[in-house]
């Protein structure tokens, strides 16, 4: 059961679920919280990709190569980054979420911007209990003209979700945690997987 505006404004004011900076209340919706897009994003370099990337067997080379191949651009305010049709890239959010070992985040896109193309997050959209850092967004633009996307504008949307009871294993404390306190758009570390 997803928690209501009442509840995860309560959540917030407890400090269990913390989001740093703070939310003006015009992001506050019934159920769920609207995040700003961060500055940060990391993109595919067209002309040091490799030919492929082997998911059946996720090698260090290759995902070494896939570090490598992807670079970090930053957007000033003001400014924007185009997303082009076909486009994925990564990028990221401005708050800093941190959840406790009993409730989890769900992100959403927002539909009005869905209607113009744009996927906020292709898969990855559990938050897991425990978890603290800037949430990675994963875009793609499945549109037919190139989207501009500005830093500060609401890209999605957060709810959270009360488990049963608390995890034994947090996010923030789980070995091999791969994104633990990302404060930027990391690249795939699916070479850590054990």
């Amino acid at each position: 059961m997803k928690l209501s505006d009442v509840h995860l404004l309560e959540q917030i004011a407890a400090g269990k679920i913390i989001i740093n900076p703070s939310i003006p209340d015009e992001h506050i919706g019934s159920f769920s919280v609207d995040l700003r897009l961060g500055k940060y994003f990391r993109i595919f370099k067209h002309t040091k990709c490799p030919p492929f990337i082997d998911l059946g067997t996720p090698s260090n080379n290759i995902f070494v190569m896939g570090e490598q191949s992807m670079e970090e651009i930053k957007v000033d305010e003001g400014e924007a980054f185009y997303l082009h049709p076909g486009e994925l890239v990564l990028g990221t959010t401005i708050e800093h979420i941190t959840l406790p070992n009993d409730i989890i985040g769900w992100l959403d896109g927002r539909s009005s911007l869905a209607r113009l193309g744009l996927m906020v997050h292709l898969t990855a959209h559990a938050i897991d209990p425990g978890w603290d850092g800037r949430i990675t967004l994963e875009f793609a633009n499945l549109g037919k003209l190139p989207l501009a996307l500005r830093p500060g504008m609401r890209i999605c949307a957060v709810s959270f979700e009360p488990l049963s009871g608390p995890t034994s294993r947090p996010y923030s404390k789980k070995e091999g945690a791969k994104y633990r306190g990302q404060n930027r758009p990391l690249s795939s570390r699916i070479n850590r997987d054990r």
